[in-house]
């Protein structure tokens, strides 16, 4: 019986044939706090009558294929229904559905099929004239929830089921075509023309001098590792530490009106350009196709009318399924619904999929400030490479698309965040991808969290308040030199003078923050009481109005040189980032010897590391980032222990840690999403605050809970003055 029912699924399509318990008046308050329907806008529903003792059943199912029923496995009477398989008596709590050819069927099942896009009797294939759908949760009687429930664990608390939806009226200038059937256009310069694009200067951009951080979008500190040297010695590899803040200011209005959320108002932000490049092979069938519709839909909600999303699905091949629309109203129930059409089957062509996203955002007529691609996967690449076949970095590079190469020299700039999804995927090649575009690499252990994951990125693309940054750090005393320059991920240079330093920063999120350590040998000097080390001066690109913002004047970095001097602390901020720079170099480390099959010497790294930072000045005063590290270097030492448990996770949840530190910018990986989590760097209030949604959110209710909030991971404490 198990292995026909097996079959039955499978050729049927159910994506998300998905059912709540038999006793919803007993489970009603904990459904209630999950429930799906009412998480998407009751006017995108379409609605059908529904007998009043019907109860959904509670057995839950989802498959997903292209694959028709063989003869023998339709045959069906009016006593059974041909897609469950149970009994179909009326009055027992079950509603019957008879369709226009005569066959029956359980409503909740019937339903189910029909709203991902199954338009024919499963049983004789005729095509029905009149199709039936299940109506909103408030049109439902007293006590009765008209909903498909899936077994989502207990705190799951917001379920976004996409239901087949009718499109509104377009216009004609408008119309897009149904592009999950026929052929695809050459040229993809159908994206939807931008609102505001007008007011956008074309062309050169002005620039603005902003003396001492007047405009209060840069913030810039710097901190010697101690205050004073003397006179007659010398200090070799001395460290300074430059700190740079993306101020809120031009948020905090928005902020004050609205205490409940730290996202920056559609008016006060710059928009985006998301493209979500999708796996939709066999191996995402049922539970993971599930929750990637309700991740995306969670997305497609949470996207302003000035934002634009297009939609890359692939499999063996990759098809655009959603050309670049703006997310307003008519825009998300069109993207909703082809969300809702993704049906899994086939090989992983991760390339493909990544070329025809990263084609979407070059042959786009209209271009919003902000772009990016989020890329999922949950498998390895079978086409690129074959199966088993060993590729590097410098494979990828030579694959992808020029444009998506960070350091290409080009204008456009386009980071790919990547998310690899279970215990199968490439980690090594999803890194590789976001390495080598300037984005990120999530690790989505548990599958359930992808909405999390998911949340935590657009939270941080809705807020780009700074783009094209770049700091230039010169010295100042004619005796010194540059000799280190510690910036991670980020493209820096030291002329041949050592005179100067530079560091191309990007784009940054509001809040975010950047730390880099710069190293000087300081000569012996007995002529003045005081030296001038260091000159810091930064670029930055408006991403509103488009005009380029000159930072300098900021104030020079100095030591006294007193004849003696006494016992001297070293600054915790300076030990603080040493202690990051040195857990990224053993992660590192580990990671070689682990690769080598060396996990002995890998773990042995991590212990090393991990009571080298306990032993620092910012371990023993508990610091949060030193206890962040420690945290994760324990775990990365557990997902260690063997070759089958590294393979498994541990070089998933390497990566992701090595993407997070190198670039300073929060990843998703084990339990670092969730509130109370040790493992959490570097995520900001807007961060935060979509993390809030996606956990807390009540069905059909645009505000999270309250009690429950996230408090964001900074990596200086909130007391730091804007300059």
């Amino acid at each position: 019986m198990g292995s026909t029912w097996k079959k039955v699924k499978v050729a049927l399509g159910l994506n998300m044939c998905l059912y709540g318990p038999r006793n919803l008046h007993d489970s009603l308050p904990s459904i209630a706090s999950r429930s799906s329907d009412a998480a998407a806008p009751p006017n995108l529903l379409s609605s059908a009558s529904f007998s009043s003792d019907c109860r959904p059943a509670a057995t839950p199912t989802s498959s997903s294929s292209g694959l028709r029923l063989s003869k023998s496995s339709t045959r069906s009477s009016k006593r059974t229904c041909a897609i469950c398989l149970t009994a179909m008596k009326p009055g027992k709590g079950h509603a019957i559905f008879t369709a226009e050819c005569s066959h029956s069927f359980h409503f909740h099942c019937i339903t189910s099929n029909v709203k991902h896009g199954n338009q024919i009797c499963p049983v004789c294939r005729a095509k029905w004239k009149e199709i039936p759908f299940q109506s909103p949760a408030s049109d439902l009687p007293s006590g009765m929830m008209r909903i498909n429930q899936i077994d989502w664990p207990q705190d799951d608390s917001w379920m976004t089921v996409l239901r087949r939806i009718r499109p509104p009226p377009i216009d004609a200038s408008r119309q897009i075509a149904n592009l999950s059937h026929g052929p695809e256009p050459s040229l993809y310069d159908d994206d939807e023309v931008l609102d505001h694009q007008s007011d956008i200067p074309d062309g050169g951009t002005s620039v603005v001098d902003a003396v001492d951080g007047s405009t209060g979008t840069i913030e810039v500190k710097t901190y010697p590792e101690v205050s004073a040297v003397a006179r007659s010695a010398v200090h070799d590899n001395f460290t300074v530490l430059v700190h740079i803040k993306a101020s809120l200011a031009n948020q905090r209005q928005h902020c004050c009106e609205n205490q409940s959320s730290f996202l920056p108002s559609q008016s006060s932000r710059a928009p985006v350009d998301i493209v979500t490049v999708l796996d939709v092979s066999g191996s995402m069938a049922g539970t993971k196709l599930a929750l990637l519709k309700r991740a995306m839909g969670f997305v497609i909600q949470n996207l302003g009318p000035s934002d634009r999303l297009s939609v890359i699905s692939f499999s063996s091949a990759a098809r655009r399924l959603f050309p670049l629309r703006r997310m307003n109203e008519s825009g998300r129930q069109q993207a909703l619904q082809a969300i809702n059409s993704l049906v899994s089957n086939g090989g992983t062509n991760i390339v493909d999929g990544l070329n025809k996203g990263t084609k979407v955002l070059l042959d786009r007529k209209w271009k919003n400030p902000v772009c990016s691609i989020m890329l999922l996967s949950d498998g390895q690449d079978t086409y690129t490479f074959g199966i088993g076949s060993s590729h590097s970095e410098t494979d990828y590079l030579s694959l992808l698309p020029v444009s998506i190469h960070r350091n290409n020299n080009t204008a456009l700039q386009i980071p790919v965040h990547s998310f690899g999804f279970g215990t199968d995927h490439d980690a090594t090649a999803m890194h590789s991808i976001s390495e080598i575009s300037g984005g990120t690499f999530s690790f989505v252990e548990a599958e359930r969290t992808i909405q999390d994951a998911f949340a935590q990125c657009i939270g941080g693309l809705l807020s780009v308040v700074v783009q094209q940054l770049q700091v230039r750090i010169e010295c100042v005393h004619p005796n010194l030199q540059l000799s280190s320059l510690k910036a991670g991920n980020y493209r820096s240079n030291i002329t041949a003078s050592s005179r100067i330093g530079t560091v191309n920063v990007g784009d940054l999120y509001a809040e975010e923050e950047r730390d880099f350590l710069v190293t000087i040998n300081v000569p012996v000097d007995g002529s003045l009481d005081e030296m001038s080390l260091l000159n810091v001066k930064c670029t930055y690109q408006n991403p509103i109005t488009n005009e380029m913002v000159i930072l300098e004047d900021i104030e020079e970095v100095k030591i006294r040189r007193p004849n003696e001097i006494g016992e001297q602390s070293v600054s915790i901020e300076v030990d603080r980032q040493r202690n990051r720079v040195h857990a990224l170099e053993s992660m590192a480390k580990a990671r070689v010897a682990a690769e080598r099959g060396d996990l002995a010497n890998a773990v042995s790294v991590l212990e090393n590391c991990y009571r080298a930072l306990s032993e620092t000045i910012s371990g023993q005063a508990g610091d949060h980032l030193c206890t962040a590290l420690c945290a994760e270097l324990k775990e990365m030492k557990e997902r260690m222990e063997n070759q089958r448990i590294y393979e498994a996770s541990g070089r998933a949840y390497v990566l992701s840690g090595l993407s997070s530190h190198s670039w300073q910018r929060a990843t998703a990986r084990g339990d670092s999403t969730r509130n109370g989590s040790l493992v959490q760097a570097y995520q900001t209030p807007s961060m935060v605050d979509m993390l809030t949604r996606s956990q807390t959110m009540l069905p059909g209710n645009p505000t999270p809970r309250p009690q429950r909030t996230l408090r964001p991971t900074m990596t200086f404490p909130a007391r730091s003055r804007q300059r």
